[in-house]
Formats: C-alpha cells, sequence, structure tokens
C-alpha cells in the first residue's frame, strides 16, 4: 500500500516586474508568482505537483494556506486519494473552519485549486496518463461524479450534465485524432503588454503573425489615446484578417466601458476581455448588449462555478475564460465546462500566468474531445514567459498547442527553479536581486 507522506508548499516568486511581462491597466509591475504544492509519497518515484497562480506580494499566505489545506491528505491511502476524486476534493473542501475564509472564493479557494491540481497529477502519474487522457477515458457518469455540481441543479442537472458527455462519447476517438494531426489553436499575448514601447509592440506582432498565430490580443484600458494608437499599430502590422482582442483588465465602470469599447471599434476587436468588475454579472449583460458585434469576455477572476452559471443564465457572456488555477481544480472546472456546454458559450481559457499555459493545454483538449465537440470560436491563450522552469512544458507549433504526452499535468517545476525563486531564501532573492517593497 502506497501512502502520502508529505506535502511541501513554497512560495515561489519570477521577477517578471523588471521587464514589465504581464503588465496592464490593473496589474502595472507583477511578479508572477506561484503557491507550489508537492504532494510526497512513500514510492520515490510517484509525487503530484500542483500550484496556483498569483503576481507577488501575497503569495506566502497564498502558501499558508495551501499547507492548511492539505494536512488531511498526510498518511492517506494514495490509491484510496486517486481512485476517488470526487470523494478526496470534498473531503478536503468541507473543513468548515477553511471555508468560513471563502466560502468558495478568495485564498482559501486559491489553496484548494493548488492542493487538488497536485492531487490530479497525482492521479495522472499514477495512471501513465497526462491528465487530458485520463479524463478522456473516464465515463460521461465518473465525470459528473467528480464534477462539484453543488448550487447548480436550476442551471443543469447531473442527469443532464450525462446526457451532454454521453453525446460525444462515441466519437472522443476521432478527436484525438484530429489533435494529433492539427493542434489545439491557441492565441498570443506576448506582443501586448501595456509597459512594451511601440516598437517592442510592432515586432512582436510581426513575430506572431511569422509564427502562424491567427490571434493577436492587447491590453487597453489606461489612456484612450494610447490604445488608439496602439491598436491602430497592431492592426496595421497584422493585417485585416487576423483577429485583435482587447483586454482592459477590469479597470472601467460600465458606461465607461461601453463608450471605450465603442471608441476601439474601428480596428474591428474579437472581443473585449474583463471589461468591468470580474463580479459584476449584469454589468457584462450590459456591456454586451451595447457593444454588440463585438463579443465580452471574461472568466480568468471568475471566484466559482456559482458565478459561471450566473454569467450564463444572465446572457452576461459570449466567450467563457475559466482559469486553471483560480477554479477549485478540475472538480469545479468540469462543472463550468458542462453548463458552458449547455448554455453554447465557447470556453478560452485564461493562461496569461507562470504555468497556466501547461493546465490549460490539457483542458482545451479534453473539452473538444470530450465536452465541445468543436472548434468553432475555440482559441486558447498563450504567453511565452517561463516555461523553461517546467519538466514537462507545453509546445506550440504553428499557433497550436501540441498534445501534452507525458504523464500528469505538466505542473512539476524543475526543483533548481524553485530552490532559486522560492522566497525570501532562495538564491535569486537571497542575493542583490532586487526584491518586492514587502512581503
Amino acid at each position: 500500500m502506497t501512502r502520502i507522506t508529505a506535502v511541501e508548499t513554497h512560495d515561489v516568486r519570477f521577477p517578471t516586474s523588471l521587464s514589465l511581462d504581464g503588465s496592464d491597466a490593473m496589474n502595472k509591475d507583477g511578479d508572477y508568482s506561484a503557491t507550489y504544492v508537492v504532494v510526497r509519497t512513500d514510492d520515490p518515484d510517484l509525487a503530484g505537483y500542483g500550484f496556483t497562480f498569483t503576481i507577488g506580494r501575497g503569495n506566502d499566505v497564498c502558501t499558508l494556506a495551501a499547507a492548511r489545506r492539505s494536512e488531511p491528505l498526510v498518511g492517506r491511502d494514495v490509491a484510496a486519494v486517486c481512485d476517488d476524486l470526487g470523494g478526496t476534493y470534498r473531503d478536503l473542501k468541507s473543513d468548515s473552519q477553511m471555508r468560513w475564509l471563502g466560502p468558495d472564493k478568495g485564498v482559501e479557494h486559491l489553496a484548494l485549486a493548488a492542493v487538488m491540481n497536485a492531487v490530479w497529477d497525482l492521479a495522472a502519474r499514477r495512471a501513465g496518463k497526462p491528465l487530458w487522457r485520463l479524463l478522456a477515458d473516464m465515463s460521461p457518469e465518473a465525470l459528473v461524479e467528480v464534477a462539484d455540481m453543488s448550487y447548480l441543479s436550476d442551471a443543469l442537472t447531473k442527469d443532464e450534465a450525462v446526457a451532454l458527455l454521453a453525446e460525444m462519447e462515441p466519437t472522443r476517438a476521432q478527436r484525438i485524432a484530429d489533435l494529433e494531426a492539427s493542434g489545439y489553436p491557441c492565441y498570443t499575448t506576448s506582443a501586448g503588454w501595456l509597459g512594451y514601447s511601440d516598437e517592442k509592440l510592432a515586432r512582436l506582432c510581426r513575430e506572431a503573425v511569422d509564427a502562424g498565430y491567427s490571434h493577436v490580443k492587447l491590453k487597453v484600458g489606461a489612456d484612450l489615446a494610447d490604445d488608439v494608437r496602439r491598436c491602430s499599430i497592431a492592426r496595421e502590422v497584422i493585417g485585416p484578417d487576423v483577429h485583435l482582442m482587447i483586454d482592459a483588465n477590469q479597470v472601467w465602470d460600465v458606461p465607461q466601458a461601453i463608450d471605450w469599447v465603442k471608441e476601439l471599434a474601428q480596428f474591428d476587436p474579437l472581443w473585449i476581455e474583463e471589461p468591468t468588475s470580474p463580479d459584476d454579472v449584469l454589468g457584462h449583460a450590459a456591456i454586451r448588449r451595447a457593444v454588440a458585434p463585438i463579443g465580452v469576455a471574461t472568466g480568468e477572476h471568475g471566484m466559482n462555478r456559482v458565478l459561471f452559471k450566473q454569467m450564463f443564465q444572465a446572457g452576461a457572456l459570449d466567450f467563457c475564460q475559466l482559469d486553471s488555477a483560480r477554479l477549485a481544480s478540475i472538480n469545479e472546472i468540469l462543472a463550468v465546462y458542462l453548463m458552458a456546454k449547455k448554455f453554447d458559450v465557447p470556453v478560452c481559457p485564461h493562461a496569461g500566468g507562470v504555468g497556466l499555459c501547461e493546465l490549460v493545454q490539457h483542458l482545451s483538449v479534453f473539452d473538444y474531445v470530450a465536452v465541445s465537440g468543436t472548434l468553432e470560436d475555440r482559441v486558447t491563450e498563450f504567453v511565452d514567459h517561463l516555461h523553461e522552469h517546467f519538466t514537462d512544458p507545453c509546445v506550440v507549433r504553428d499557433g497550436a498547442y501540441v498534445l501534452p504526452s507525458q504523464p500528469g499535468y505538466s505542473a512539476q517545476m524543475h526543483a533548481a527553479s524553485v530552490a532559486a525563486y522560492s522566497y525570501p531564501d532562495g538564491s535569486y532573492w537571497a542575493t542583490q536581486h532586487p526584491r518586492p517593497a514587502a512581503v
């Protein structure tokens, strides 16, 4: 019998603020960070790796919460944990004293995501399968059993969810073959960070088109004149046939969002992302009505499945951008994918952060294979930062993710990277390198 012997948590931070990678109208100087979790077992060849994403200060708080969240796992039988991933999730989530800090939101929810991401990685490694394949090999009934369907029955019942998955089950193999041949389409945000110069913006847009991307995203929202100028540069470089998306990162009130997007409509954006508070369901619905046919996209700060339920019910979204490290791992993510299928909203996951591309490639592949069955209006984010720190980095070729083939959730970091960038005592932060002003 193999048992879980320990769970390690690490506060890992990368100094992306120095190059302004990741800069936007709301988050000007983030240091891409991970609350990194390692589930150790008494089998030296078997462990699970997971994380949640933050942007620097406060990552220590999330790391402490993940340590508390993971305590009940120590001493458990690995088979029992991995063979009942729904039960494991519900058990960890049922800690009422931790749950009071949310519930289902904030640091306690981010911590649960980090821990359960490591548990799912452990299960996939134990099975010898990449995470997407582990999911694609599960029956509709088994998938619904692990999904967190609580508070959702007014929008989607378990029986409806099973039926949606059963409809796609007979043709899963053909869609896997399709992706093996072509990959899963992605777009790049790496060209459009707000802190980049006009010259760098133009150069990176040109490189994106040359690399095969048919979708490019720009950050907007700090200054309208700057946005007009930068969108003009981007559109001139990428031409009329490449899709341009714009992302305001929550900085506008609803009327301001409507007015601002109408000014930028001349550049034919496919969508406006996070135009207002991520919690404002009715505000998103109002913006969507006012700026159509420009789409409204949001979800990277969608705190839980209930918020997404309301977004779907209110007709507030054209594109659902769930986050692999903000929702409580696969259990909650499955529920959002199933609702998106019922409400016919394409899911285009957020991946602007350390390691998120590694995770979302699995989610998007699974969605196409087992849930949506289509690539229409589906494109998943890619940012070309920090992949060198992962043992199984994602691969993008000709504007598409190549199917992950290694067992697990692609979440393991190199030990040397963890040692160097752990805060505050890792070799990078402990030397002469700049530190954040305060923890």
